[in-house]
């Protein structure tokens, strides 16, 4: 009985419910908790009894239980074999609840969950599945599961990245030969003194997990084995960081590429394929150095790898299908980009250094800007590929979302809607990719529906500096890269001086892209063997650094002599591939010296071929359309969808698309009509209509309504204009993401890729246009004279003083006519082609609409014209509703065409000479000039002229109508400050239209007219031909007419906050106006 007893007591800890057991008959204590809980039993397992009907302790078992024993005690093998062990290890001393083991399951393993016996191989053997199973070994594995998982997320903490071996991101100390124990930054706490494994574990076998590729066609490995493996996937010459990304296929993909035995190693040929890119990527450079060494050209020393990085990209890109590659970069490294991997001819690179005259029309930009377009044979696939690098100011990161609308313009165009013919690069430099705010705004297009390109790949060519400023002070993040953690973009970082490397990367990359079609990151990181440019001292900032760089090997020379080491290579070959290289720039030099003028059409990004040849580059077509066009695209615009009994939309809708049809009806339009039958009418002809902004599909002020939401169903809508005719071009409208910067540059990239679209863009309100003024006044209004590159682009920026305050009133009118290139003391040749030959030359088009059939017309005219120049409109807010704001069809039929000013038509114009007062205005104070107006009767008196397109102006126009009010005091009206609006522009305008105070005998030299000057001609005249013209018109010289101001007084805010200050000024304005 005190044996069964002992026997009893090792069941004990087995029931944790139990208390502890006193002296007394085992059998009554079973009896007095029969409810209790004794066995902790594995989960799901199934028995033939159910259990509650087989308890195994309780008071009627109890005497089973001393039988058993007595009968083991007589003969073991008379009891089953469970019993036997139980037995066996209770008399032996097992401790309490170690005695008990329980049977092997018979039923499958769930879910990640795996058979014990699956560890036999690895538990050591004596007891192996017989007894109690070692918690260590349990353990064990687990540490080694999280060893290869910290390796995976932390190993780029310490891989050798940083060729210069200085502390990299600040996080750890000089890399060193790690072949004792592993890194404690990685593995952390599972292998420290103490943990479960250590030194004495390293040639014990472990079983891998499923979440890990390092052993092959092995399952289990030593764990030395295993450490060293882990350690040359991610703590060598690359550090990945993927393990954020939330998907687990993603995740798998990277694992496989980087763990998997053998699967970075190269043939000799790919070796020396490296080698002769690396040779030309250097040589390149020090021709350059040699020749012009006192030149500015941002050079790419010490990132000479970059060339070969982006070849292979190119290679394997086009091995899985892309046709086209659209390039954005800055200017470091841009001429050796130019040169070997677009393979630009060296004699046009050379001639930018010479100095030479344009034969050509432009301002130009300095050669590290440039951009270019070439089509060539890729040698190494035997394909065909377009590359496209697109010119870039000095701000280094402007140009992303340039490349990424262009690449989806082109991917529009090819009907490539997975992105698997056309794809973007980016190059970005280490402190601009984590300082530039637009890189930010730029990722977050890239998963939007209409916004996305499919994947780009960017690299960085890391300096580890920026111009003078060390990483610690330059960001805050450890990586310069982290910004790309947000769009769950895998970032790998690599050593610049381990070309193989680098190209395994690359290869990563482009395969990256091609399955899975987002972004990814590669930072080369490297160094910048000069200062910022050429004749710049970097020691002044960073002695240090420069010190390490100057004992440095250039990369070239490390990796000819780990091929040469190895066999790969001869130094005979190594001279001889540099020899070659050097006499092909010879050559090239030779012939650049021959030429005498240099062509900025060499340096195009955006080629349209075919757009203009055998155009008369005067010739506009006509604007205006037929009626049946009108109502049948009115009649769409304003019906319900098709199903209408089955798609509910608002009731709010259906009194607007109502209201819409009796409009149609009434052979009226409003604002919004008049833009769909703008857009309407250039998808029957074909011409893709895109649309994009902040809120653009309803409208912010809820006047559009171009898609319609059923209010039951969710993500099902309805887009009128994309249904208008069945073979119609596609119509685009998408709401944008809140960004200025990257979406203005996004569309205008866009633009720049067919001139055959009208590719607008709107703001939420013009205010905000401000947020993308880079993109305005480097790419917009001097992108044609800097890099003869047009662009039909069409900004639409919501303008009006209205009582809502300083940031929802104003476009700023005048910065836009500030930057407009007409000289205000020219007036040009007056003829029939007066008004074209203005749009030719100007560098934008500003026009402030007060109809909407202007602005009908003012759309169409983009497409009509023979050439592209950006449209800026503003658009008004209150008109949009505005009763009077209506145009009839007549108005935009054939015959019908833009107004450039609208003169006075009422009863002052009937009586000219009696008229007091010509009042010119733009835009929506016209409405409330001719109100006022007409309230205190002075219609006889004041005549109103309206200057609809303010840019250009419209000399011709202006003249005639101050001229048919000869005893009229002239007087400009705006409701913007003083110091604002159009006020400052039309002055000096309004002097040359009225006085012919020209003094002017000449375009300046070195003003641009345009990419078509050669075929119209400069204007220009003598003062004697002037002098002539005056006397033929009968004009009297020194007879000046002045034109006064009236509206509000200066400002440093462009309206008030206070609605009641907002009505007195509005009063004091119509009082200056139409005072006598």
């Amino acid at each position: 009985m005190h044996r069964a007893r002992t026997v009893i007591n090792n069941l004990v800890p087995l029931a944790p419910l139990v208390p502890k057991i006193a002296p007394k008959r085992f059998a009554s204590w079973l009896a007095a908790a029969p409810n209790k809980i004794i066995l902790n039993s594995p989960p799901k397992r199934w028995y033939i009894a159910p259990v509650s009907s087989e308890p195994f302790l309780n008071g009627s078992s109890g005497s089973y239980v001393e039988e058993m024993y007595n009968s083991w005690l007589a003969d073991p093998k008379s009891v089953h074999a469970s019993w036997d062990v139980f037995f066996r290890n209770s008399s032996s001393g097992a401790g309490p609840g170690q005695a008990y083991q329980p049977p092997p399951s018979l039923a499958l393993p769930g879910r990640n969950e795996a058979p014990l016996s699956s560890l036999a191989p690895f538990l050591g053997g004596s007891s192996a599945l017989g007894g109690q199973v070692d918690e260590k070994i349990i353990d064990d594995h687990l540490a080694v599961q999280a060893i290869i998982r910290s390796y995976q997320a932390r190993g780029h903490h310490v891989a050798a990245v940083d060729p210069l071996g200085l502390k990299y991101a600040d996080l750890h100390a000089v890399f060193s030969d790690r072949k004792g124990a592993p890194p404690e930054l990685v593995v952390r706490n599972y292998m420290t003194k103490g943990s479960s494994l250590e030194e004495r574990d390293m040639d014990r076998v472990f079983k891998l997990p499923s979440t890990t590729y390092i052993g092959g066609k092995d399952k289990a490995l030593p764990l030395k084995e295993i450490l060293r493996r882990l350690e040359t996937a991610y703590c060598r010459h690359i550090g990945v960081e993927f393990m954020f990304i939330n998907s687990l296929e993603q995740c798998n993909w990277i694992r496989q590429k980087f763990e998997t035995p053998g699967i970075m190693e190269m043939d000799s040929e790919q070796k020396r394929l490296i080698l002769a890119r690396l040779t030309r990527a250097t040589g390149f450079e020090a021709f350059l150095a040699r020749k012009w060494s006192s030149e500015k050209r941002f050079g790419l020393e010490g990132c000479e790898i970059l060339i070969p990085a982006m070849k292979q990209l190119i290679d394997k890109s086009t091995e899985l299908g892309v046709e086209s590659i659209v390039m954005g970069m800055p200017h470091r490294g841009r001429l050796n980009v130019l040169a070997n991997v677009c393979r630009k001819p060296l004699e046009q690179i050379f001639t930018q250094f010479a100095g030479l005259e344009a034969a050509d029309d432009g301002s130009g930009d300095v050669k590290y800007h440039l951009g270019t377009y070439i089509e060539r044979l890729n040698r190494v696939t035997n394909k065909n590929i377009r590359l496209a690098v697109v010119a870039n100011p000095s701000h280094l990161e402007a140009c992303d979302p340039i490349v990424q609308g262009k690449t989806r313009a082109e991917q529009f165009y090819r009907g490539d809607g997975e992105g698997k013919k056309v794809m973007s690069m980016l190059l970005h430099g280490d402190a601009a990719f984590c300082g530039q705010g637009i890189v930010f705004e730029t990722f977050h297009l890239s998963d939007l529906p209409d916004y996305t390109t499919h994947g780009t790949i960017h690299i960085v060519a890391n300096n580890q500096i920026g111009f003078t400023t060390d990483p610690r002070h330059s960001r805050s993040s450890p990586y310069c890269t982290d910004v790309a953690r947000v769009v769950n973009a895998p970032i790998f970082h690599v050593n610049g001086d381990d070309p193989e490397s680098v190209i395994h990367v690359c290869n990563v990359a482009a395969e990256w892209r091609a399955t899975f079609h987002k972004d990814c990151v590669i930072d080369i990181v490297s160094y910048r063997r000069n200062g910022h440019n050429e004749i710049d001292e970097p020691m002044f900032t960073q002695p240090l650094m420069y010190r390490k760089i100057r004992n440095t090997k250039p990369g070239l020379q490390l990796y000819a002599e780990k091929l040469i080491k190895e066999g790969t290579v001869t130094p005979e070959e190594v001279k001889d591939v540099a020899d070659k290289y050097e006499k092909i720039c010879e050559e090239a030099y030779t012939n650049a010296r021959k030429e005498t003028h240099i062509k900025y059409k060499d340096w195009l990004d955006s080629p349209w071929s075919g757009f203009f040849e055998g155009k008369d580059p005067l010739k506009v077509s006509l604007t205006g359309i037929k009626e049946d066009t009108l109502v049948h695209i009115g009649k769409r615009f304003s019906s319900p969808p098709p199903n209408a009994a089955e798609f509910v939309i608002h009731r709010g809708l259906e009194r607007i698309l109502k209201a819409r049809m009796e409009m149609v009806e009434a052979r009226i339009a409003d604002w919004a009509m008049a833009e769909s039958f703008a857009f309407g009418s250039l998808l029957k002809e074909g011409i893709h209509v895109r649309l994009s902004g902040q809120d653009v599909e309803r409208g912010t002020f809820s006047h559009r309504h171009h898609v319609l939401h059923h209010q039951l169903v969710d993500k099902a809508t309805y887009r009128p204009l994309c249904f208008l005719y069945p073979d119609q071009a596609p119509y685009t409208v998408s709401n944008s993401s809140l960004s200025e910067f990257g979406v203005l540059g996004f569309e205008l990239g866009y633009s720049m890729t067919n001139p055959n679209a009208l590719v607008c863009w709107e703001a939420q309100f013009g205010d905000f246009n401000n947020t993308a003024q880079c993109i305005i006044d480097q790419f917009i209004s001097s992108g044609q004279a800097k890099w003869v590159r047009q662009s039909g682009l069409v900004m639409l920026l919501p303008h009006g003083l209205e009582g809502m305050g300083p940031e929802h009133s104003s476009a700023r009118l005048e910065r836009f006519l500030q930057m407009s290139s007409d000289d205000p003391d020219y007036f040009p040749p007056e003829s029939e082609e007066f008004a074209v030959r203005q749009l030719h030359d100007i560098n934008w088009i500003v026009a402030n609409c007060s109809t909407p059939a202007n602005y009908f017309h003012v759309l169409r005219r983009q497409i009509a014209l023979p050439f592209r120049k950006p449209l800026v409109i503003m658009t008004p807010k209150s008109l949009l509703r505005h009763p009077e704001a209506k145009s009839s069809f007549d108005e935009m039929v054939e015959g019908s065409e833009f107004l450039r000013v609208i003169p006075e038509t009422g009863v002052a114009s009937q009586n000219p000479s009696s008229v007091k007062k010509v009042v010119f205005c733009t835009g929506k104070v016209f409405y409330d000039i001719k109100k006022a107006r007409g309230a205190r009767e002075l219609d006889n008196d004041i005549a109103i002229a309206r200057v609809e397109q303010i840019s250009p102006f419209p000399f011709d126009l202006v003249k005639r109508e101050c001229a048919k009010y000869p005893n009229a005091q002239l007087t400009w009206v705006q409701e913007e400050h003083k110091n604002q609006g159009a006020w400052s522009y039309v002055q000096p305008r309004f002097n040359t239209a009225l006085n012919n105070t020209r003094v002017v005998t000449g375009r300046a030299s070195g003003t641009e007219s345009g990419i078509f000057s050669s075929l119209v001609g400069v204007f220009s005249r003598s003062a004697k031909e002037e002098a002539s013209q005056h006397t033929a018109r009968g004009e009297q010289p020194n007879v000046k007419r002045l034109i006064r101001y009236a509206g509000r007084p200066t400002a440093a805010s462009p309206a008030t906050g206070s609605k009641n200050q907002h009505l007195k000024e509005h009063a004091q304005l119509l009082d200056d106006a139409l005072a006598l």
